[in-house]
Parts: C-alpha cells; structure tokens; sequence
C-alpha cells in the first residue's frame, strides 16, 4: 500500500478508537480493553481487505466477519457506522434500551453483523460453518474470525480448530488477539496456552505472526494469509490491551471491564486530536 492508503487507514483506525471509547462511555462502562486492541485488524479488515457493500448489508457472496470475542462488540459497531451501515449518531446508544447495539453482536438487530456473539468459544466453529457452506456453494468469499486468547481456553475452539483443518478449508482466516490478558489476570496465570503458533501448526493451520497495531503490516499478512492454499490460516495478533488510550492501557487487566467517566473521555478525545482529526 502507498503512503496515502496507509495514512487514511491510520486515520480510520484513530476514529474507531474514538468512536468506541465515546460509545462506551455514553453506557458508563464497557470492555475497553479488548476493543482497543482489535482497533487496527477491525480497521483494515472493513476498509482494506473485505468485499462488502453497507447499502447491501446481505448481499450474496460478501465476505464475513465473526467476531468470537464478542465483548469487543463497540469497535465493530464503530467500524459499521463509519462504513456507512447506519448512522454514527446511533453509536451512542449501545447497550440501552431498544437500541440496535447490544453490547455483544446480534445479527438479529445490527445490519452488518454477520453472526451473534454470546458464550465464548463459539464464535469459530459458526465461522467454520460458513466456510465449509461457502465451499459447498462454490462461493469464492472469505470468512474471517476473530477470537480471544482467553478465550482460546476453551475446548470448543480446538474442537473447531480440528474440524477448519480437516475440512481443509483455505478459505477461513481466523485472527487470535494475543494481548495476554484477560478477566481475571494474565493468560499464563489463569490457563497458559503455551506456545500458541506451535499449538496451531500442530492442529492443521498454516500460522502467521503480526504486530496488532501495524496497519501496514496487518495489509500484507492478510495478503500472505488469502495465497495459503490447502490449509485454514491462523494469524497471531500480538497486541496491547487498552492500545491507543492511556488510561486502559495503564490498567492492564482491569481494562477488560472498567467504568468510563466523563472527564476521561474527554482527556482520551484530546489524546487523539479528535477535532483535528474530524476537521482537516
């Protein structure tokens, strides 16, 4: 990608980030910490990589995002608004009543969503479905799947894991957001999950390493990912908790669910340049 393109997706990733911390903090609380750290895949995959119409939410052969870990709902809803699938105006209603923006995805209210988010561990073996389905219809779309490394300790993901292999389905690329935390503190400490790119190439999976929060290097993995033939892709998200706003990243593991007040909204805004960024 030239410079421009990457700017513009620097930018994008920037409004996303601003949009769902604004999101969250019209609720009072939300998962901070795991939307902030799929900010740059949620943006490259919706404005760099994914075959997509917002005015054809449904159309036929459309690629499709899971997104296992569901909590980090708000950064898809951003990354949708922004898209042009529904008012931005509309973000600031998640989790409220009547609103169209749960706090995990529901392909039943949101236009865009593909599959409902609910227990982890799920997510994935829906995305396999898709990609077997897409096969068996001759479809030439992608699927593409989000999920947690906490949530990576849950057996139903190898059980998916097993099944995209054995199926040899290449055309599902799944995206593990390592930031090595999760509720109840680090991943090592609750359940390790040893070493995840061996575990992954054991279970069948061409394995891909990536800086979570390099666009550029997001653009190229993907591009790697969508030439392995034979096999279903794992790319290893190495990201940060919190990355982008100061006070989540700062805390840590207590960013996975956290209160969100006024005043740091405005502090994380100004962080960002969001009149800047909105008006130049």
């Amino acid at each position: 990608m030239d410079t421009a393109q990457i700017e513009y997706l620097e930018e994008t990733a920037r409004k996303i980030r601003g949009l769902t911390l604004r999101a969250i903090g019209s609720v009072g609380s939300g998962h901070v910490g795991g939307c902030m750290s799929i900010v740059e895949l949620v943006t490259v995959l919706y404005f760099a990589a994914m075959n997509i119409d917002p005015s054809r939410p449904g159309m036929p052969g459309r690629d499709r995002l899971v997104l296992s870990k569901g909590h980090a709902g708000p950064t898809v809803y951003s990354a949708l608004a922004l898209k042009g699938y529904f008012p931005l105006s509309e973000l600031e209603t998640l989790n409220k009543p009547m609103t169209r923006l749960p706090s995990h995805c529901d392909m039943n209210k949101t236009p865009g969503i593909d599959m409902t988010a609910g227990s982890l561990g799920q997510g994935l073996s829906c995305a396999v479905g898709m990609a077997l389905a897409a096969r068996m219809n001759g479809g030439a779309e992608y699927i593409y799947a989000i999920i947690g490394d906490g949530e990576s300790q849950e057996g139903q993901i190898w059980e998916a894991g097993m099944a995209a292999a054995h199926y040899r389905l290449d055309n599902l690329i799944v995206f593990m957001d390592y930031n090595k935390l999760q509720i109840d503190g680090t991943v090592d400490e609750v359940m390790t999950l040893m070493d995840p790119v061996e575990k992954w190439k054991a279970f069948g999976f061409h394995v891909l390493e990536v800086d979570g929060h390099d666009l550029s290097s997001i653009v190229r993995t993907i591009q790697l990912a969508r030439n392995r033939k034979g096999k279903p892709v794992m790319i290893i998200l190495h990201t940060i908790k919190g990355r982008g706003i100061s006070f989540a990243e700062k805390a840590g593991v207590d960013s996975h669910s956290m209160k969100v007040s006024p005043e740091q909204v405005e502090t994380a805004m100004k962080e960002l340049g969001w009149d800047t960024l909105w008006n130049q």
